[in-house]
């Protein structure tokens, strides 16, 4: 493509193909640039039309390159044809975006050090809502092959909907007025993922899976009517291994805050009793952490995707566009899994330690004087994400220089179970014949040995019974009605006055029902179970990816049993025993209950959520923007906009009743009866910009860029239900509650940038930006007595009088047998159940309530290089960038006290390599994302830097026809979080590859 350039002129061209994709709001900077350039017309264009992988890199740099701002995008490689079968993992080969993946498969982006709550995702410039269980839109559910371009604004722009503190993501898809005539695409393609293949021989599912996709768009012969319609299909099977510590790192100190955090460690002081096993131990002063529980799980995962859009539009004359659209996606999901485990009491009797801070086990050794379990759990889950989107937008010219749009919208997005067992639940099974264990995590990959009694070598499947068991049915839906008004006028010098206004109505509802039998030491007894349900398999030969998975004190032993079969025996076994009803063993779908007021047995806790958070907002903005030839040609655009929001939140508040100590760590919390709470907020924001942009020559350009943006509290955090955790500790319990009042993040945001165009689809950049961030939300957790009349057992008179009779105050199984012994049938005992109930005279729980909060200030800095050079007329090409991001406020891991720090910030690089020329096209990928905080509770979560190479090859058999191949995660890369340090394992899950073969055929 070649084309005459004279400024301002020169952004005739692009500025048209922007237009042609425009959204309804986002498109006016680009239709504005258009108008202005109407006049003086560039004296020559020999336009050339091509597709592929050069020209998707062409038009991308077109967008970067006539933006107002810093903006960054991906363009489809032709109708059909998005680079990647997944939007955000097309997205993360974008300067600044990095990704987080769902097994396997990118769903979340993060830009520049920003998470994903905190960026917003337009599909074509209107909010959507989400079910992801935050304000993160996941972009596994929607397929690429109606996309026609993603924009990233990371500059903040007065038209936009307010909510993208990091950047605000705008996904467009392909109109049929934009591109006359008559054109369809077709896609078909088989999916091979290894890492279904690494599972047991049962659990295995189709070898290869399909993808089915189609695009069609017509005009009418006068182009004055225009449907497109576009649909696909993907059927997915693929497996995960992980080890991981489910359960957490309780974190210790030596010399325990005032408050208590860190205290209770039963580690041997020097030169106590045992400290001769304890080598390189803390200090008094070091923070330490000790491990919940080791765990191994085996994953089987099915996903059906379905995706449709309808597009009609119809321009009655010159000056008039109305435009229809329906759009709609569901995301089945399926999901199986079986673990084993061991848990921990926090009484090591030989352990060796890593240097402060921070520390934690080498190894870890416990061993007991009584039989405890051996645990293993399978669950089977289904999901269903639906989401649908009709929306009506018109856009009248009503005059040369003044143009009118109005957009409206209702989307709707609903997550729900698909199983009769609900989507999430658990089957616990445990067989008693564990005298000890010792865990080795001195390795990337965790090794535990396990003691057992009577001789036993391995499991024994006769002593196997079903245990504890959860049901859980959980739902989320979320609607937005959205109205936007916009309109442009032009001016005589070039210069416009962009101004719109809008209101979003967005309403949240979580909801659901818990069912728990707290019956950890076995529901009814091993008889109930023929030895044959319980198969016995080799957890090593599922790790091959992981050194030390064949290590011969891996005791690797594990029950895959099959859920449905243990199910149907476990509630036959429950009903026979006169234990309770069948449906103690099924979710509850009534959620409209309070406390007990459901069918079934009293013995299961049986408790319900309900969260209703509705927001309102309103906004107003102005935008003026001109080009000023002050020596050299500057483009400025100064904008405000006004948002204005109100917040009203109801929760269903359950209220804790009482608590029975039914195991040797099992503190359960009884409920009784609930009811709703209603709080709000409201809070109002002018929200500046300023973009600058100075052509230096024809091929170099300078860029500055001061915005502010904000970014909406988490609607978990503004749930107002105060609640305690169903399982409490013999010496605290755990709970939280939300607050609707909370502020959003407010950024002041700083962009300085370079460009050099030096040749033909090829460009350098570098840039900085400054993000300035107040409100920052974090948690913060005190020790309180929020139910005065919720009594523990723990430290009461039955509890003393087992200490006075000799039991040690950490030997929890002798004091439960001691009550037993002594005082069955007395108030609060009952041997038979194996229940010990607190009364009220025995101590108040201590609750650690967990509780969001407006705290503190904190700043980030980064840069951006960013690359992309072709070699002439070789078809060779290439494209990097380097991002580095750094924060004023970190984690500090020697630290017990509460901290607030910026998670998701790291560095990130890609490199992308292809050839495109003639019937061939090959590109070869590389991303890379740098070490990175996660999460922060008890112990941070930090997610190791993890790479992986992605490579694509197609052939163009006919002008219609064409045959690819691709290869995902090539390098067999895996997952790795971990807590302090990098012994201090939280999960490591291996994946595989996974390839595509396929065709497309063009009409």
């Amino acid at each position: 493509m070649s084309q005459s350039r004279v400024a301002p002129k020169r952004r005739l061209l692009t500025s048209a193909l922007l237009l042609a994709f425009a959204s309804p709001v986002l498109a006016q900077d680009a239709a504005g640039d258009q108008a202005g350039a109407s006049e003086p017309q560039a004296t020559d264009l020999d336009t050339i039309v091509v597709t592929g992988i050069r020209s998707s890199l062409q038009s991308s740099m077109n967008l970067k390159r006539d933006a107002t701002g810093v903006v960054d995008g991906i363009v489809s490689e032709d109708i059909g044809k998005f680079p990647d079968t997944n939007l955000a993992e097309s997205l993360q080969r974008i300067s600044g975006v990095s990704i987080d993946r769902d097994n396997g498969e990118g769903s979340k982006v993060t830009v520049r050090g920003i998470g994903p709550d905190f960026n917003l995702v337009l599909l074509n410039g209107r909010q959507m809502p989400t079910v992801t269980g935050g304000r993160a839109f996941d972009f596994g559910n929607l397929a690429s092959e109606a996309v026609s371009a993603v924009e990233v604004y990371k500059t903040s722009r007065a038209d936009a909907p307010a909510g993208g503190l990091g950047a605000t993501i705008n996904i467009k898809t392909a109109r049929p007025l934009d591109n006359p005539g008559t054109r369809a695409s077709v896609g078909m393609k088989g999916v091979w993922d290894t890492s279904d293949d690494d599972l047991p021989k049962h659990l295995r599912g189709d070898t290869v899976t399909p993808e089915l996709s189609g695009i069609f768009s017509t005009t009418s012969a006068d182009g004055r009517f225009g449907v497109a319609v576009s649909a696909s299909y993907q059927e997915r099977e693929s497996g995960s291994a992980s080890a991981s510590v489910p359960g957490g790192w309780r974190s210790f100190i030596d010399t325990p805050r005032a408050d208590g955090e860190g205290s209770g460690s039963n580690l041997p002081l020097p030169g106590a009793p045992g400290s001769e096993n304890v080598v390189n131990r803390p200090g008094p002063n070091d923070v330490y952490a000790l491990p919940q529980n080791l765990q191994y799980t085996i994953n089987r995962f099915q996903r059906q995707r379905t995706n449709g859009q309808v597009t009609l539009q119809w321009a009655p004359t010159d000056n008039l566009t109305t435009t229809l659209d329906y759009t709609y996606a569901q995301n089945k999901v399926q999901a199986q899994s079986n673990n084993m485990s061991v848990w921990q009491n926090y009484t090591p009797d030989a352990t060796s330690w890593t240097d402060a801070p921070g520390s934690s086990p080498l190894t870890y050794h416990e061993s007991y004087p009584w039989v405890t379990d051996f645990a293993n759990g399978a669950s089977d889950t289904a999901n269903r994400f639906k989401s649908d989107s009709l929306g009506l937008n018109v856009e009248w010219a009503v005059r040369d220089n003044f143009d009118l749009a109005l957009d409206y919208h209702h989307s709707k997005a609903t997550s729900s179970p698909d199983s009769p067992y609900g989507n999430n639940n658990v089957l616990a099974a445990a067989g008693f014949f564990r005298t000890g264990n010792s865990m080795d995590f001195s390795g990337k990959f965790p090794i535990l040995n396990i003691e057992f009694a009577d001789g036993l070598t391995q499991p024994d499947p006769s002593k196997m019974m079903i245990a504890g068991s959860i049901f859980d049915a959980n739902y989320q839906r979320a609607e937005v009605d959205q109205l936007q008004a916009s309109g442009e006028f032009r001016f005589e010098n070039y210069s416009k006055l962009n101004f719109g206004l809008a209101t979003t109505d967005y309403k949240n509802h979580s909801y659901g029902s818990h069912v728990q039998l707290d019956t950890w030491g076995g529901a009814t007894n091993a008889g109930d179970y023929p030895d044959e349900v319980w198969p016995l398999y080799n957890l090593g030969n599922f790790f091959k990816s992981f050194s030390g998975h064949n290590d011969p004190n891996f005791t690797d032993g594990i029950f895959m049993y099959d859920f449905a079969t243990l199910h149907q025996l476990a509630t036959q076994a429950w009903v026979n025993a006169g234990r309770g009803v069948a449906a103690d063993y099924l979710p509850a779908w009534d959620t409209s209950f309070a406390g007990t007021q459901v069918p079934g047995s009293v013995e299961p806790t049986r408790t319900n959520y309900d969260s209703r958070v509705r927001e309102k907002s309103k906004s107003l903005y102005l935008q003026w923007s001109n080009t000023f030839d002050w020596g050299l040609p500057v483009d400025i655009a100064a904008g405000v906009r006004w948002e204005k929001t109100e917040v009203e939140a109801t929760a269903q508040q359950p209220a804790p009743a009482g608590i029975r100590w039914i195991s040797e760590n099992e503190f359960v919390v009884a409920y009784s009866g609930s009811e709703f709470r209603t709080l709000g907020g409201k809070y109002d924001y002018f929200l500046p910009n300023l973009d600058m942009a100075v052509e230096l020559n024809d091929s170099m350009k300078l860029r500055a860029s001061y915005g502010e943006t904000i970014g909406r509290p988490q609607w978990g955090d503004m749930n107002p239900a105060a609640r305690v955790a169903d399982q409490a500790r013999f010496d605290f319990g755990s709970g939280g509650a939300g607050d609707p009042a909370l502020k959003p993040l407010e950024s002041r945001n700083i962009d300085l940038s370079f460009e050099w165009y030096y040749s033909d689809a090829s460009y350098l950049s570098v840039g900085y930006f400054h993000k300035k961030i107040d409100n920052f939300i974090a948690t913060q957790t005190t020790t309180q007595s929020p139910y005065p009349d919720l009594h523990t057992p723990a430290g009461g008179a039955y509890w003393n009088a087992a200490i006075s009779g000799g039991c040690a105050a950490t030997n929890r199984v002798c004091i439960r047998d001691y009550i037993f012994a002594n005082f069955d049938g007395q108030p609060g005992v009952d041997a038979a159940s194996g229940t010990i109930s607190g009364l009220d005279s025995d101590p108040v729980l201590q609750v650690k309530m967990s509780v969001p909060v407006n705290n503190r200030s904190d700043s980030l800095d980064g840069w951006e290089f960013n690359i992309q050079h072709m070699f002439g007329e070789s078809g060779f090409g290439l494209a990097a960038n380097y991002t580095m991001v750094d924060s004023g406020l970190t984690y500090d891991v020697a630290s017990l006290d509460t901290q607030f720090a910026m998670t998701g910030l790291s560095d990130t690089a890609n490199f992308v390599a292809f050839y495109d020329k003639g019937p061939w096209q090959v590109r070869a990928a590389y991303n890379w994302r740098d070490k990175f905080l996660a999460g922060l509770g008890t112990t941070p979560t930090y997610v190791e830097a993890y790479g992986q190479v992605d490579m694509n090859v197609s052939y163009q058999v006919t002008d219609n026809l064409t045959l690819s191949l691709e290869g995902i995660n090539l390098t067999d890369s895996y997952f790795r979080s971990r807590g302090r340090n990098s012994h201090q394992l939280h999960n490591i899950t291996q994946l595989g590859p996974r390839y595509m073969f396929g065709l497309r055929y063009k009409f």
